[in-house]
């Protein structure tokens, strides 16, 4: 009895020190990795550095969100939007060669060309559009057409 109880808590000691052997050999690679391109390997200089590149990395993505946030409120006045209609104006001419191409912004901004194609000649017209509308200028059916395509 003496024996079995020796030989149990001999069992259990061994297994303890196999479990804290793991863990040694699982934290020293753990340090290793971390302090694999620091010259001075200590914890606070390894830790030191991760967090001087954190904070880098925080400022670095705060000016990005910034330069986003200016290119997001520049890009409502960039072309976005097409639309193109081709039409036929006159009965004598054959097939659909005039056209109204609409180029417009975010917010429904941009202008319409129009060609007008007859047998003596092709004749363009740009009309400003506001806010899906003509300014100035009223839209044909075609010109209209164009830019409800295009939004």
């Amino acid at each position: 009895m003496n024996f079995d109880l020796i030989t149990i808590a001999v069992g259990v000691l061994f297994a303890w020190v196999i479990a804290l052997t793991i863990l040694l050999v699982q934290t020293s690679l753990h340090f290793r990795r971390l302090t694999k391109n620091v010259s001075k390997k200590d914890l606070k200089t390894v830790l030191e550095d991760i967090l001087a590149k954190t904070d880098l990395n925080q400022k670095q993505i705060q000016a990005v969100a910034g330069n986003l946030k200016k290119l997001d409120s520049k890009s409502l006045g960039f072309i976005q939007k097409i639309g193109f209609v081709r039409f036929n104006p006159f009965n004598q001419t054959g097939g659909d060669q005039s056209f109204c191409l609409a180029l417009l912004d975010a917010k429904a901004n941009g202008f319409v060309l129009s060609s007008l194609h007859s047998r003596e000649s092709t004749r363009f017209y740009a009309k400003t559009v506001k806010e899906g509308g003509g300014d100035g200028h009223e839209l044909s059916k075609e010109e209209r057409q164009a830019v409800t395509h295009a939004q």
